[in-house]
Parts: structure tokens; C-alpha cells; sequence
């Protein structure tokens, strides 16, 4: 079996060791940045962690600091049984428009539940009737 260098579309494991000498394992893949989501097993390349890793080999241990972190041990690298097929990207892009959405849905029964015109009061729940209707439209 050929002796495997950590890079890009490698999966990782490794133990994260603390001063007190507790391990903590850990099992990732290492992909481009856009396709990072930690959560997921994702560790993007750009990250100081993959970047202390990128070239290494099993069983070598490297100095690591971060917190009370300080050295990484790696314990296997084989290739990735599957590409990252999950989109980080595009789920934080749709999570960022579906935040703004609410924040504008709330900024704007905010500012009809505050005013009071001349032509009388706004009503906040129109706020959500406009929502459905608009919803129906489409």
C-alpha cells in the first residue's frame, strides 16, 4: 500500500492534543474553502489546520497550537471515498437569503406596528398577508 501525503480530497484523522495530554479524535476531509462546512466533515483547505497538515504522512506528529491545543497527531490519510458532494456554499447562500428575508419581514411589521399617519394606523399582520399573497402569486 503507497504511503499517502495529506492534500486536497484526502480524508484525514487525527488526534488533537491539549497541555494536559487528553487526545481528541477527529476525521475529516480536506477540501477547497468553498466547499467547507466543519460540521459536515469538511475542513477547507485554506484553514490553519489543513495548511499545517497539507504534505504529511501517517504516524507523524507536529507541533499545533491553538488554545490549549498543542500538537496534532496523525493517525490515518486515505482518499476520500467520495467528493464532497454537499454545497456549503450554496446552503449558506440560501440561509443568508432566507435571514434577510426575515429581517426585512421583521423591520417592516417593526415599522408598521410604530407609525401612524395622517391616512391612519399600518396594520403589522398585513406584514404576513402580504407575504401569503405574494407567496400564491408565484
Amino acid at each position: 500500500m503507497p504511503i499517502l501525503k495529506i492534500r486536497t480530497g484526502m480524508q484525514v484523522e487525527i488526534e488533537l492534543v491539549d497541555q494536559e495530554g487528553t487526545a481528541e479524535h477527529q476525521v475529516f476531509v480536506i477540501v477547497p474553502d468553498k466547499l467547507a462546512d466543519y460540521a459536515h466533515h469538511f475542513l477547507g483547505e485554506g484553514t490553519p489546520l489543513a495548511k499545517a497538515l497539507m504534505g504529511r504522512m501517517v504516524e507523524e506528529e507536529l507541533p499545533y497550537r491553538l488554545d490549549d491545543i498543542v500538537k496534532v497527531r496523525i493517525l490515518a490519510v486515505r482518499s476520500a471515498v467520495s467528493d464532497a458532494t454537499f454545497d456549503a456554499a450554496s446552503q449558506r447562500e440560501a440561509e443568508y437569503r432566507q435571514a434577510l428575508a426575515d429581517f426585512e419581514k421583521r423591520n417592516a411589521a417593526a415599522f408598521a406596528a410604530s407609525f401612524s399617519g395622517k391616512w391612519g394606523d399600518y396594520d403589522p399582520d398585513g406584514v404576513e398577508k402580504w407575504e401569503n399573497e405574494k407567496k400564491t402569486e408565484e
